[in-house]
């Protein structure tokens, strides 16, 4: 019978406790540091522990640890799995300037710029729901407040990290889980805020590269997978006005890449895995680039796996797109088939017949099941377990289908 690998995006429900316990910790005077008391820390190592358990138990077999590691102040919050870095960069300042307060850019033929985050196009067209004050579309909290790079960048996470891998090698160990992965983010998305101190914007990205490898290395050499969350391939397109021509979108993107590979150099494929999404705030997401036209450049990413979002309504039509793009020799792909955006629990026949879609085209050895962004700070607790469930069941049952067609 095929096996169907099954794994989800990174950031799960906080406990209650966990939540408490994050919002109470201190932040330093730079406003980005939060402290790292041994209380804090026992209950963190519990929580993920309990977690990577109950993963298995619901049939995830490429489990992670949450992103329980990231700070979020509230069960609001999923800024964590981009705000984290900021607590392991020295060379930041909280400015008072942020991507939310900047003045709007605009770009032209061959001069493309990303503008500020309120300036966003799917965000002006839709500008009375995302402001909205009784059903506003947009609700986080992030634990500490977005910085401006004002010196030079270097890397001061080790403990984080050690922490992080430690936590997640102590949960895999305990409950037998064959395997684990743990997010990180990409140099084209830490590199989306204010820059004061670098020449050039390219120069910013580079520079992201050189700190973020060191975390990359750490989760790899600890026999990890690292997932890289690069959002900013697909999601900058909304964030560019006016809209560019596909031309020099690419090129514009093909710059974070390029750094990402360098990133990444020398790293086992196999243990590097890109997750791709649109942004995944709950909005309408009509100005959404199309996977086609990124699928080729995203793939020249020396990663072992892909991760995408396949199940939202805007995306879930896209899985053509693998009829006509053929895979890097030896990858794989993560299509999501459980979503995050939607309180709505799919059917695990529903959940199947996605998977089924992607293994007939590439192969089932070659799909891992997953969701198509982190559930953590998006839907409630109980309704991401629900979802989870969905996920492990309809695998189980995809892999019964594939067996039985291959019988036939």
């Amino acid at each position: 019978m095929p096996r169907i690998d099954v794994s989800h995006a990174g950031s799960l429900p906080r406990t209650p406790e966990l939540l408490a316990a994050n919002a109470a910790r201190r932040v330093a005077d730079d406003g980005l540091t939060l402290e790292r008391t041994p209380e804090f820390e026992g209950l963190l190592t519990a929580a993920v522990a309990d977690l990577v358990e109950r993963q298995q138990r619901l049939g995830i077999t490429i489990v992670g640890d949450g992103e329980y590691g990231k700070a979020m102040s509230s069960a609001l919050d999923y800024g964590a799995w981009w705000s984290y870095v900021f607590q392991r960069v020295e060379g930041l300042e909280v400015t008072g300037e942020d991507i939310f307060t900047q003045e709007p850019v605009r770009s032209e033929p061959g001069n493309v710029r990303l503008t500020s985050f309120p300036d966003r196009r799917d965000w002006q067209r839709f500008a009375d729901a995302y402001l909205d004050p009784e059903h506003p579309l947009l609700e986080s909290t992030p634990a500490t407040a977005f910085p401006a790079t004002t010196g030079a960048l270097r890397y001061i996470g080790q403990e984080a990290i050690a922490a992080d891998v430690r936590n997640l090698r102590a949960g895999l160990d305990a409950s037998g889980a064959e395997q684990g992965f743990l997010t990180a983010l990409s140099p084209g998305s830490a590199s989306r805020i204010a820059n004061r101190h670098y020449a050039s914007e390219e120069e910013h990205i580079w520079a992201w590269a050189d700190v973020l490898r060191e975390e990359y290395r750490a989760i790899v050499d600890a026999g990890l997978v690292v997932q890289i969350d690069d959002p900013s391939l697909a999601e900058n397109w909304d964030q560019i006005n006016p809209e560019p021509s596909i031309e020099d979108y690419l090129a514009f993107t093909r710059i974070r890449v390029e750094a990402l590979n360098h990133a990444i150099r020398g790293l086992p494929k196999e243990q590097v895995r890109l997750h791709l999404c649109w942004g995944s705030w709950h909005g309408p997401h009509t100005t959404d680039i199309g996977l086609r036209e990124i699928a080729p450049l995203v793939l020249e990413v020396e990663a072992g796996s892909f991760s995408f979002e396949a199940a939202n309504a805007r995306h879930e039509h896209e899985w053509r797109v693998w009829e006509d793009i053929a895979l890097p020799e030896g990858a794989r792909i993560a299509p999501g088939v459980i979503g995050h955006a939607t309180n709505v629990v799919e059917h695990p026949e529903l959940v199947a017949d996605r998977i089924e879609r992607f293994a007939r085209i590439v192969g089932p050895e070659r799909v891992i099941a997953s969701t198509d962004c982190g559930l953590g700070g998006r839907i409630h607790p109980s309704i991401a377990v629900a979802k989870l469930e969905a996920l492990g069941e309809g695998a189980r049952l995809a892999e019964q289908r594939l067996g039985a067609a291959t019988l036939v």
